[in-house]
């Protein structure tokens, strides 16, 4: 029943990531329908991502009330109605409108589905995990674009993912069971529970120590992943001559790159603690920054932001993982809770703000951006060992 249990929630972290790349690859057939400015992805891509920090904030007291099984089941129907109400919006509003739900059902089964596993599988399932998130927005775009190279519309790509969805959910539902026998701290019956009428506040949660130095260390991790992604590609054609293709296919690949990294730190881990995977991560992160300081041509900058990919494959699950060690099981929730929240803020600030950088004074300063963040993530890190050390 545990196996079974584990393949649901395999299936759930594929279908969280099947949408996430969905409006990026639909917008261009969005846009002239629409009749708005291209950059009116961004607005959308925004709201979501408020509301998934609003969500994820809210996890612990969601967790604690409804328990895990319950929570996710309602999420991922929540996103099931909303990427139905993408596929039939007219209207850009409307868009707008239906990402509010997007957002805020995202949130709530991210947090919760990775404070599960962090309790109750070892930290190669959690690697593993992330590592289905990857499968699961590298074939969201595939599928869109079948539905648009077929003569279908980007409704069609859409109506396709709810359909998944709706599926995943009667799945979830009928596997509450399974979740309720497994059981959790916030799972299982009230005098399991650390303290099941009072979810922490986030005054208080900030205040346990570590938790503002694990909230920096997430919100610098994304800021290096989400500027590599989206920069990295302009950085290789602008800086170093990579003709558009070239530089646009290696940026996909990027993300492959930390799919195909995460499922082989799920085998590393059976080796290495989850600090010895951070580590390596951030060390492997640095040489691939150092790479892009080569003025050697195009192969150094390929070689260097394939490795920022694999060097930040293990480092988001085995923090994660490492929570409930760190700050105790009664606070896992809630800690990781805060955690997506600060990554999804340092994924909405970060990008854009290297993107003023580029634009008033020049992309070449990707890689110095870059280590000032890893530098900060790192004696963040340092500091969350120190703060938490038993």
């Amino acid at each position: 029943m545990a196996s079974l249990l584990l393949a649901i929630i395999y299936l759930i972290f594929i279908s969280l990531g099947l949408p996430d790349a969905l409006l990026g690859s639909a917008w261009p057939s969005m846009v002239p329908q629409f009749d708005v400015p291209l950059s009116y992805a961004g607005l959308v891509s925004g709201i979501i991502s408020a509301m998934t920090v609003i969500s994820s904030l809210q996890s612990d007291r969601l967790t604690r009330r409804f328990g895990t099984g319950l929570v996710t089941a309602f999420s991922v129907a929540i996103t099931a109605v909303a990427l139905f109400g993408f596929s039939i919006s007219g209207e850009f509003w409307m868009l707008c409108v239906w990402a509010v739900p997007y957002g805020l059902g995202a949130g709530s089964v991210d947090a919760s589905i990775n404070n599960y596993v962090a309790l109750h599988y070892e930290s190669r399932h959690m690697s593993w995990l992330h590592c289905m998130w990857g499968v699961g927005i590298s074939i969201g775009p595939y599928i869109m674009s079948f539905a648009l190279t077929r003569g279908m519309s980007w409704n069609t790509g859409y109506r396709v993912i709810t359909i998944i969805q709706v599926v995943l959910t009667v799945i979830i539902v009928f596997s509450l069971p399974l979740w309720k026998k497994r059981g959790t701290s916030v799972d299982s019956s009230s005098e399991n529970k650390p303290d099941p009428g009072r979810p922490l506040k986030l005054r208080e949660i900030v205040r346990i120590p570590g938790a503002k130095a694990v909230m920096i260390t997430f919100f610098c991790y994304c800021a290096i992943e989400q500027t590599a992604i989206l920069w990295g590609a302009s950085f290789m054609s602008l800086a170093r001559g990579v003709s558009a293709e070239i530089a646009a296919s290696f940026a996909s690949l990027f993300c492959i790159g930390i799919t195909i990294g995460r499922g082989a730190s799920g085998f590393m881990t059976m080796k290495f603690s989850d600090t010895q995977m951070v580590r390596i991560g951030m060390g492997t992160i640095l040489v691939g920054i150092a790479f892009l300081f080569l003025p050697f041509g195009t192969v150094p900058a390929l070689i260097g932001l394939a490795l920022i990919g694999l060097g930040c494959a293990p480092i988001y699950p085995c923090v994660i993982h490492s929570t409930p060690v760190h700050f105790g099981e009664e606070n896992s929730q809630a800690v990781i809770g805060v955690q997506m929240a600060s990554a999804y803020v340092g994924t909405t600030l970060m990008p854009p703000l290297f993107g003023v950088i580029a634009n008033t004074i020049s992309i070449h300063l990707l890689p110095v951006f870059l280590i000032v963040i890893l530098v900060v993530m790192f004696l963040m890190y340092q500091r969350l060992l120190r703060a938490t050390a038993k």
